[in-house]
């Protein structure tokens, strides 16, 4: 049992708050009282509903409760249609004010609405739930049976995590990203290389880093198997959480301890990283792009929590200026939010984007979750910016995609192949 005074981790000293004790330690069981819990259409309240209804109980705090429409939306289906009816008829009459619909995917939309800050305890039911680590917060996924007892009583029990930090250092090349980081890391580690633990992430090339590409690491970790992802917040945290309409609070505590404890601690040397590219069917299966340079492209895609903020669409738009997409070869670009659509039609970037061809796609989680326009027919290859490339996670068991970053999506439509962004960023500066 940890001590008062013991060094601790980011992680357990958000855990420790949570539970109310002074100090925890790695595989103490504790219950933790929940800061905030989101939920979206496709495993909230048609699943958690029915649950609370046999056990005859309401919502503990509908003010603590986030509610998200991103995978029906919109409705292709009768069936997406009713669902969606459920989630807002539920919303309703549970008192739920921050109901986002059709807003965006949940992952974006809770930072962008302000509800994220350091030192938060929060509980989401969806697998990409650690993104909101980028912000400080100790976020993690739930199923559907575990959040309805969050959801009934405010709180639930975690055993203590053990953290990994890894340390990236180095200025990313020119062409080079988050999305390549991660999938780095998830070749070198696998892809239970942090199960159950928390993975921290520190080093110089995080602190350059901007949110949004913050938040894509850390959405990746659930790859590794990780709990969640975290990232001590600085002023670039701070400065994030204002510009949302939200006081980030005394972000300077939020920080591991000198002397505290990791399991593990790797190293990742980001400014000789190049592009990367993971084969199917696993994210695991990440490499240098020219191990898959020149495989044919059905599909291009620009989407999901993963890579289509506006961050991402910006990498696009800068391979895309001036060019075409191959033909045969289509485009597909699907928002992360509607604010993130506003914003790059503002400054440019969608007239960028289909001026050489893209299609522009309704806002939500769609074809990277196998669902609504974009799915994959039998044998079609796709290059996407999404998260996960597993056998027939995006259509057809007998359709294969590949991931890469929005650089690399966005040089692989042109060319109608997978290809290196870097041919196409020379001259242009990083």
């Amino acid at each position: 049992m940890a001590q008062r005074g013991s060094p601790m981790t980011l992680a357990e000293k958000i855990v420790a708050r949570a539970a109310g004790r002074d100090a925890v330690a790695p595989g103490e069981t504790v219950t933790c009282a929940v800061d905030l819990a989101m939920m979206h259409d496709s495993g909230g309240p048609r699943r958690v509903g029915p649950i609370l209804e046999r056990l005859g109980v309401g919502v503990w705090d509908p003010e603590k409760i986030v509610v998200v429409s991103d995978h029906f939306v919109p409705a292709v289906d009768a069936a997406g249609a009713a669902i969606l009816d459920l989630t807002r008829q539920w919303v309703a009459d549970n008192d739920i004010a921050n109901f986002y619909d059709m807003q965006g995917i949940c992952h974006v939309v809770l930072p962008e609405r302000g509800h994220l800050r350091p030192g938060l305890f929060v509980v989401g039911g969806d697998s990409h739930s650690p993104t909101g680590g980028a912000f400080g917060a100790f976020m993690f996924g739930v199923g559907a049976s575990d959040m309805a007892g969050v959801l009934a009583t405010g709180e639930t029990w975690i055993k203590v995590p053990e953290t990994i930090r890894i340390l990236c250092e180095g200025e990313l090349p020119p062409g080079v990203c988050a999305k390549d980081m991660i999938l780095a890391l998830c070749a070198r580690m696998g892809m239970g290389g942090g199960q159950y633990q928390v993975i921290e992430l520190a080093g110089s090339t995080i602190e350059a880093l901007g949110m949004t590409e913050r938040m894509t690491l850390c959405n990746m970790t659930a790859e590794l198997g990780a709990m969640t992802g975290l990232i001590a917040p600085d002023q670039v945290t701070a400065a994030a959480i204002m510009a949302a309409g939200a006081d980030p609070g005394d972000i300077d505590i939020w920080k591991g301890d000198k002397g505290a404890r990791y399991m593990e601690d790797h190293r990742l040397d980001a400014g000789a990283l190049s592009p990367q590219v993971a084969k199917p069917h696993s994210p695991a299966n990440a490499a240098g792009v020219e191990a898959s340079a020149g495989v044919p492209v059905a599909q291009a895609y620009i989407g999901a929590c993963t890579g289509a903020k506006l961050e991402d669409l910006h990498m696009a738009a800068r391979i895309l200026k001036g060019r075409k997409v191959a033909a045969g070869t289509r485009l597909l670009v699907a928002p992360a939010s509607t604010r993130t659509t506003a914003r790059a039609a503002a400054d440019g970037t969608l007239a960028n984007l289909t001026a050489a061809g893209a299609i522009l796609m309704p806002t939500g989680c769609g074809a990277c979750a196998g669902m609504g326009p974009g799915v994959l027919g039998e044998n079609e290859v796709c290059i996407a910016s999404t998260a996960r490339n597993f056998r027939g996670r995006m259509g057809a068991p007998s359709s294969e995609v590949y991931l890469g970053s929005p650089y690399t999506v966005a040089a692989s439509a042109v060319a109608g192949r997978i290809a290196d962004p870097r041919e196409f960023l020379e001259g242009a500066g990083a």
